[in-house]
């Protein structure tokens, strides 16, 4: 087993994204693990006996927050049944894959134990160090957006991996490239607001 010390509880966030690597976790180490150091601001990737811990950083919050907070707010107003689970642990130990998304969402249903979202949002500040696709390939996530440089990549699930795609099918008329304008605003209502002039 792997011996980790207990993390301190994060009273603020780093400026910079914190990450680390760990080879040679078992999926039972992973487990446990993720129990032990059920720590807010630390989040966990695993795959294949790979384990990634990250801590993100205030920036990566913002913009995750603002860019959930547009699409919902789109979601709301064409009535789309969105429904969403934030950064919610999801595992699956016959593909040896773990991971807790920044956020993610079902389209018309909710998750029943066991299940996996339909939609991933991932906010890229720093490359992590895992591929983040292939740990959601192997989790069956439909559709992968990925949020790096001021611009989207969307990544819609095939029977041989992720494609990338210029837009979602789960969410048809979703602007993107608006969206991704308006997440780095400095101001939450203000952005909001302007999305909401566009539709």
């Amino acid at each position: 087993m792997v011996a980790v010390a207990p993390l301190p509880p994060v009273s603020h966030r780093p400026s910079s994204e914190q990450r680390m690597v760990i080879h040679g976790v078992a999926w039972k180490d992973y487990v446990i693990l993720r129990e032990a150091l059920d720590t807010p601001g630390l989040r966990m990737t695993y795959c294949e006996g790979t384990l990634e811990l990250m801590s993100p950083s205030l920036t990566q919050e913002l913009n995750k927050t603002t860019i959930a907070r547009l699409i919902e707010l789109y979601a709301f107003l064409r009535e789309l049944p969105l429904i969403g689970y934030g950064s919610t642990t999801f595992r699956r130990e016959a593909k040896q894959r773990g991971a807790e998304p920044d956020e993610c969402y079902c389209v018309g249903r909710r998750l029943e134990e066991g299940e996996f979202p339909d939609i991933v949002l991932e906010i890229i500040l720093t490359n992590p160090i895992l591929d983040k696709l292939d740990v959601y390939r192997g989790l069956g996530v439909r559709e992968v957006w990925l949020f790096q440089d001021g611009t989207f990549s969307l990544h819609h699930l095939t029977a041989g991996g992720y494609e990338r795609v210029q837009h979602s099918t789960l969410i048809p008329g979703l602007d993107f490239t608006l969206v991704a304008q308006l997440a780095t605003r400095p101001d939450q209502d203000e952005a909001l607001r302007d999305l909401k002039r566009s539709i």
